[in-house]
């Protein structure tokens, strides 16, 4: 279907096998091409260091750094997976160091940094100064130079050369192997110099990066930034977020436009129906921590950002608006075409909400998470296997008469889910578009760029804005 995964379905051929294990082959995708637009844009901002929010098991800043030699920092609010994206890296540096026992080329004199994680929670409430302090980053420490306090791996001094020597050359013979594979889309590393622009000369202080063919590209023109009396330019940074779910997104695009340190910012969001709004401050699915670090002065909502889009009458989005925009229609359109048996899914979730709303009336939204292969299971063998993820009995009684009249209207489900999807795009694009003018109200141009191919990825557009410094002309 796609063409770097034609060989093989699970392993992309376009990333290096190091960058492939324990990553499923959308996260390959999505990776590769965020990882090289993020490398372009910091050598636009001649800037090497990135902050990758919401990093889970880090792969997308193991191909930042170990891959595109950028100085990363991820943040995790999750504990287990900052311990597993540390092990991670671990066995990344043992597979280098194995590999360059076995090979005889000369060697290359630097390895990309290691990564550096932490544990935080992004509060949507506090301020940028707080999350400079999360990350351990101050006036004089700046991400360029993370202090590593703790070595994720203890080799010998000549292992460790050869695990140096062994990544430089690693990383330098994928991208020379990626270049000619890559026919379907323009690697920022690699193809950004084919890129029209207007005045035919890459001007300074242009945002740059690379799509399906060459196109004009007109220039991010923001406000000049002024660095506070006594930071260094060493102090700034790119702040990346690979859809990063609800509040968050929002969350970093403010940081990026407060915060004199963010520079770059690249943004794919998801998880819509977890935005906070004003009529549903608290959406369901967001976990709260149990005090917030700051003093909530007044409340800023995930949608509308902006005040233009705030300020239109009717501008809400319900829940069940944000919660359509999530799915996929391309994923859909297929199973459509095929009259796939997947399809009884949704009927299964209609009617096991319709038996929770009455069992429960409070559980408005349920939230019944994803059952595998539910369409190959009977209604009683899929509501044992859901309601305890709800936190209700799997032996919650229901009428058996009723549930067969529900399930024999699978027709009208398909039917009412399909018209919900043709307003998917709909809403994403309203959100995105606030996102866009909030930034644009404070001086800030941004593109939506459709990044990831859209089948392999629903959520493929990348909001992008760079901001010229004063130290710029």
């Amino acid at each position: 279907m796609w063409d770097e995964f034609q060989s093989n379905q699970s392993q992309s051929s376009l990333l290096g096998h190091i960058f492939r294990k324990h990553v499923k082959p959308k996260k390959q995708h999505e990776i590769r091409r965020l990882g090289k637009l993020v490398k372009e844009l910091c050598d636009q901002a001649n800037c090497n260091s990135v902050v990758d929010v919401g990093s889970g098991q880090g792969h997308l800043t193991r191909f930042l750094s170990f891959g595109l030699g950028l100085h990363v920092a991820g943040i995790e609010a999750d504990p287990a997976l900052v311990s597993m994206a540390t092990k991670f890296d671990k066995q990344l540096l043992l597979t280098l160091a194995k590999e360059s026992q076995k090979s005889e080329k000369s060697p290359c004199s630097e390895p990309g940094p290691t990564p550096r994680h932490v544990v935080g929670w992004v509060d949507p409430k506090a301020s940028w100064e707080f999350f400079i302090k999360q990350l351990d980053i101050t006036e004089n420490n700046g991400p360029n130079t993370w202090r590593y306090t703790k070595k994720l791996v203890s080799m010998p001094s000549e292992l460790k050369l050869e695990v140096e020597q062994n990544t430089c050359r690693t990383n330098a013979e994928e991208l020379q192997t990626t270049r000619p594979a890559d026919t379907h889309f323009s690697d920022s590393v690699s193809q950004i110099n084919t890129l029209v622009f207007p005045s035919g000369v890459k001007p300074k202080n242009m945002c740059s990066f690379a799509s399906e063919s060459p196109v004009n590209i007109s220039p991010f023109i923001g406000p000049e930034v002024t660095i506070p009396d006594g930071a260094e330019q060493s102090n700034n940074f790119v702040l990346t977020g690979l859809h990063a779910c609800g509040d968050l997104s929002s969350t970093l695009l403010r940081h990026f436009a407060n915060c004199p340190h963010v520079q770059v910012i690249t943004s794919v969001a998801c998880c819509y129906m977890k935005i906070s709004t004003q009529e549903n401050p608290n959406p369901p699915g967001v976990i709260q921590p149990q005090a917030s670090h700051v003093p909530i002065e007044h409340s800023e909502f995930g949608y509308p950002m902006s005040d233009w889009v705030h300020g239109l009458p009717g501008h809400q989005l319900s829940y069940k608006a944000r919660e359509g925009a999530c799915h996929a229609i391309e994923d859909y359109l297929h199973r459509l075409r095929e009259e796939s048996g997947l399809l009884r899914t949704h009927c299964y979730r209609a009617v096991l909400e319709t038996i929770i709303r009455e069992a429960r009336p409070q559980l408005r939204r349920p939230g019944v998470q994803t059952v595998k292969k539910a369409h190959a299971l009977s209604f009683s063998e899929y509501a044992r296997m859901a309601l305890p993820r709800v936190g209700l009995p799997i032996d919650l009684p229901f009428n058996p008469d009723c549930v067969d009249a529900m399930l024999a209207q699978q027709g009208r489900v398909v039917a009412y889910f399909s018209l919900v999807l043709l307003l998917a795009p709909v809403v994403e694009t309203l959100v995105l578009l606030d996102r866009m003018i909030f930034l644009q109200e404070r001086g800030f141009q941004s593109k939506l760029i459709p990044l990831f191919d859209a089948v392999l990825s629903p959520r493929n557009l990348v909001l992008v804005a760079v901001k010229p410094t004063a130290t710029q002309s």
